[in-house]
This record gives C-alpha cells, structure tokens and sequence, in this order.
C-alpha cells in the first residue's frame, strides 16, 4: 500500500460496526424505538427503558437506508417508519405493533414523509409530492380516507398537531425571496391559516413544536445572522427569545411539563445541548463532554418523564451512544451502548477544528483528522497523503461527530480535513446564504483553498491529495476537477451534480424549488445554470476520477453519472484507465445498509490505494 502494509483497522470489521439511527421516546416513556444494525442490515428495534434490554420487531422491512426517521403514534400502540424500493425514496407510511406486525398504512404515488398523529393514533398527519409539490395530508385510519389539507407552490414541512389535535403547526413560505421560511398555525381541517409574526422577509423562521397548554410554540429565527430560540404566545404574537445568542443555536425538545426546553448550541464544530429553564430563564449547557448531540425530533419523543431527556451523543474518536439525562441533577446514564466488535476504541482518531482563509479572506473552519495520531503512522511520519472530505447539502455541515468514512482514512494512513465551505450550516444566516446564486463559485473556492491549506503541511505530501464527496460533495468533486484541475491527483464523486438544467428537468417538485432559491429560474439565468455545471467544462480535465452513483437515486438521478462519463468517453479517456466508475443497482442516493457500506469502502480504498 501507498501509506502503509497492513491497515491499522480491517475493513470489514469498520463496516460491520453496529450503528443505531432515530431513537424516538414512546408517549409513556416506557420504551425507545430506533433503526439497528447489529444483526448485518437495517431494521426496527424495541428498548425497554426499566430492563434496558432491547429486541429487534421487524424483519427486513425496514429500509436499507436509515435516512428517514421513526414516530412512535401518539397513543403508544404503533411505531411508524418509511419504506421505499431499493432506495428510491418514493416512501410509503408502515406501522409496526406488537399484535399486528408490519402493516402498510398510506401508500402513495410519490413520495410521503411522516409528520404526526392524533392523540389516539387513528389520524396520520404527512406531507407528500403525490400532488407535485409537497403538500400536508391527512389519513383517517378508520375510515381510510385521505384529505389534502394544504396546496401551496412551495414546499411544506415540519406539521405537527397540537395537544388537543384542533390545530397544525407547519412551515412553508409565501414571500417572493426564495429562500425566506414562515411559521404558521391552521385548523386540523386546513381551515383558518394564520402566519406567525418571525423574523422579517427573507429569514428563515421554524415551528419546532407546541407546548403542554396549546397556547405557546417553540419557534426560531435568523433574522439576525444567528439562529436563535424563543418561545412564542398565540394570544399576543410576542416572542420570549431564550439567550444568551453568542452561537447559533437550533430548537430541540420541550418538557412533558412545559417548563424546560432544550436546544442545540453549534460552535466550532460541536452541538452541545442547552438547557433553558421556561420559569426562571436560566439556561445552562447540558454536562456531556464537547462532541455532537441529537436529540430525538417529533411531539413527545424525546423525555421518558418530566426531566429525563434522551439525546444520542459522539465525538470524533468515540461512537455514538444514547444517552438518559436528568435535566435537575445533571446526571446521565448509557442506554444504549456504543458496540466495537471487540476494537479498541483507542484505535480512532480524534479530530482538531482548524481554520484557514479563503480567496477573499473569509474564514473557513474545517474538521482536520491526523493519522499520526493513531495506530496507522508513527509521530514523525512525513509524506503523508490526504483527502479532502466534502459534505453535502450545500447546506449541511462536517462536525465534531464519530464519522465512519473518515476514520476508515486515518486507519489506512491518510489525512482527513473536512471543510465547512460558505453555505455550510451552523455559523448564521450570512455565511449560509453566501452561496445563493453562486453555486459553484465561492464555495469550491474554499474547496479548493482547503486542498491548498493541507497540501501546504510540512508532513504532507502535496502530490497526494485527494477530493472525495457525495450528493453536493460529489458536486464538488466534478467542480473541483474541472475548475481546478491540476490542484488535486485524483477525485471520487459520489451520487453527484454534474448538469443543472438536466438536474432540474428530472428531480422532485420540492428539490426544483431548492436548485430554483439557489440559483435563480433554470430559463431566466440560463447562462449561469450553464456555467455552473460542470459537465460543461469537462474538457478541463487532467485528472484522474472515479464516479459511483446508485441507479435508483430520485435527488440526483444517475443520468447525472452517464453524460459525464460518456462525455470523457467522447474525450478519448479510456474507462478503466483515465477514469473508473462504477453503478450500484440495489441502491440510491447512499446506503447504511451493512453489505453496501462494506462494497462501498472496499471501492474506496482500492481506488485510493492504486492512484495515490
């Protein structure tokens, strides 16, 4: 091997680590449901808070893909998760008990994403494409009736009933800036619609849930660069901000009792659970080491009881756990274990926040992995290759969490940095809307500042960096080459962006409307959806690149794969040789699926192995 002979962690033995994904409260607190790996693939498991033991409920019906989310119904008896046909994403509504089964309970033509139920369980509240755009629905279970309750042009998320199921709570936005976000309030029927009064025009403003007395929403708002949490009274429209606001901070949970809420506080790479005290207003950081914490979203799902909250929680260099916090005592216990498969934790790589400048002197953080640090290089190792790990998104972010894809790197002796370009999440509304009409600008400058800022380490090797992404990291791959083409030796595109236009025609309503307040209408700025793709600057190449794209991928259909590699065919590039590619067919846009991860690392690291 180019870094080392022998790997300091196998392969398989990385892939095959048991994982957990939405960990939802029960309404009585009694059990936690969440997706699981343990036996080799994804499927739904029940924990017994009192015993703490667990067992698996469903077998093989879960989906392959633990993207989306698990909801326990409002009276207990169900829990509720998304099936879709080898991850196409055009998700139907199933619901387990432990007297039924699995059962399929909304079928759609199109997409579905659960949002709530009645108090009794018997009224699904969703939000479907099956109309085109993303719209709110309700089922009445007894009846198997279904009822479209909103008809917006633009995207509706985030529905859920409040504590007597009379009204809803959702998002959409009616403003003619694109990437403007309002609350609303509306009957259960989808009569009497009132807009709430956050943020101004422009500002991306959230209803996270509703409290105990119906009279009072959890909402947030960035107005003012920061996101920041308050708490909102129907009866005034006045908003109770909870601060101090030095970081941004997104809204978590809500107590059984109304009295404490929970955000997430992001700085420098971390999530850090905060505590607000409604009552008092005092507010303090929950007493876990600095890392990454989720807590559960959905009404209810995040307490076993009036301050026990339940969040999962990792750091760089150890796996995530599911944690039991008392919100009095500052107490916490382990519910669910993180599982090594008999490595030694100590075999992982902690991660350091480092910034560097951007072309026009913007700061740009990034999570920077050494392997000297761990087992797979000594201290003084020189001539260390390295890859540039891109997130996607755009507006998402790397982040002081236990990442899988970056320690199979540090274990095989390459250098890991992730950059949080402009656009990337968790540092204020400005830095998140810079990248809005400059998709492909700005941003893969940074990318591509990053690549410069590793390559100018003294213990790298400049000649030996890669560029690896997927969804719009993949995007930044084929930017990276293209744009830049002799800063890099190689780059992996993952599920990637390689024409808009073509993009546009293909995708779902709701992710029209996202490439739309990115980059202004397809028609309009032709020029610049022309200039932005990359497979209009194709002949730029120098470089080798290897593309992998599932062919069941809805956001970034695997044409997006084709034309670029039949337009380096059409170049002369032999397939094989200048550049390597591959299609999986039981997958789509990414897998946590056991069995993919592993084909999916054994591509990796042969790829990185032979051309580094």
């Amino acid at each position: 091997m180019s870094t080392q002979d022998t790997p300091a962690v196998d392969l398989e033995t990385l892939a095959r680590l048991p994982e957990f994904y939405h960990p939802v409260v029960s309404p009585d607190g009694s059990q936690i449901a969440f997706y699981y790996d343990e036996h080799g693939r994804n499927d739904l498991y029940v924990l017994d808070v009192d015993e703490g033991s667990y067992e698996r409920v469903t077998d093989g019906e879960a989906p392959r893909s633990a993207r989306w989310h698990v909801r326990w119904s409002q009276d207990g008896e169900r829990v509720f998760f998304h099936r879709d046909d080898a991850g196409d994403e055009q998700n139907d509504l199933v619901a387990w008990s432990p007297e039924g089964g699995v059962e399929t309970v909304v079928e759609v033509d199109g997409q579905a994403v659960l949002s709530d139920t009645s108090q009794d369980g018997e009224t699904v509240l969703y939000a479907s494409d099956e109309g085109e755009q993303m719209n709110l629905y309700r089922y009445d279970t007894a009846a198997s009736e279904t009822s479209q309750l909103t008809t917006y042009d633009r995207p509706v998320m985030g529905a859920t009933f409040d504590p007597d199921d009379e009204r809803i709570a959702y998002v959409t936005n009616e403003s003619d800036s694109l990437e403007n976000r309002d609350g609303y309030v509306m009957a259960a029927d989808g009569d009497d619609v009132r807009r709430l009064e956050i943020g101004e025009d422009g500002s991306e403003s959230t209803v996270s849930g509703w409290f105990p007395d119906g009279e009072r929403l959890l909402v947030s708002d960035n107005a003012h660069d920061l996101r920041r949490v308050g708490v909102y009274h129907l009866a005034t429209d006045e908003i109770d901000w909870l601060g101090p606001h030095d970081d941004e901070e997104s809204p978590a949970a809500i107590s059984p009792d109304g009295r404490y809420v929970v955000a997430i506080r992001h700085r420098r790479g971390a999530s850090m659970p905060v505590r607000y005290d409604v009552e008092t207003g005092d507010a303090a950081e929950l007493d876990v080491p600095d890392g990454v914490a989720s807590v559960p979203g959905g009404r209810g799902a995040a307490f076993t009881d009036e301050t026990t909250l339940v969040f999962s929680h990792s750091r760089p260099d150890e796996r995530k756990e599911l944690y039991a916090y008392d919100l009095e005592t500052d107490e916490y216990e382990v519910v669910l274990e993180a599982a090594y498969g008999g490595l030694d934790p100590d075999v992982f790589v902690d991660a350091e926040y480092v910034t560097y400048e951007g072309d026009d002197g913007l700061e740009i953080g990034a999570i920077l992995y050494d392997p000297r640090d761990g087992p797979a290089l000594p201290d003084d190792a020189t001539d260390v290759p390295a890859v540039v790990l891109v997130h996607g998104g755009p507006h998402a972010r790397s982040s002081m969490a236990f990442t899988l894809t970056a320690q199979l790197l540090t274990s095989q002796g390459y250098a890991v940095l992730a950059p949080n370009y402009r656009g990337s999440t968790g540092r204020g509304r400005e830095f998140k809307q810079a990248i809005l009409g400059d998709w492909g600008g700005m941003e893969q400058a940074d990318v591509a500042a990053g690549g410069e800022w590793i390559q100018s380490r003294e213990w790298i090797d400049a000649e030996r960096v890669a560029v690896y992404g997927g969804s719009y990291g993949g995007y930044s791959v084929y930017s990276q080459l293209t744009q830049y083409p002799t800063l890099w030796a190689t780059g992996i595109a993952s599920v990637g962006i390689t024409d808009l236009h073509k993009l546009y025609e293909e995708d779902m309503a709701h992710f029209q409307y996202i490439l739309r307040q990115q980059l202004g209408d397809p028609e309009e700025n032709y020029d610049l959806w022309r200039d932005r793709s990359p497979i209009e600057h194709v002949e730029n190449m120098e470089r080798p690149i290897y593309i992998v794209h599932g062919v069941n991928d809805p956001r970034c259909p695997i044409g997006q794969a084709r034309i670029f590699r039949d337009a380096l065919v059409d170049l002369g590039w032999e397939e094989g040789t200048d550049f390597e590619y591959t299609e999986f067919g039981d997958e789509g846009h990414g897998s946590t699926d056991v069995e993919h991860k592993i084909r999916k690392f054994e591509l990796l690291s042969d790829y990185l192995d032979r051309r580094l």
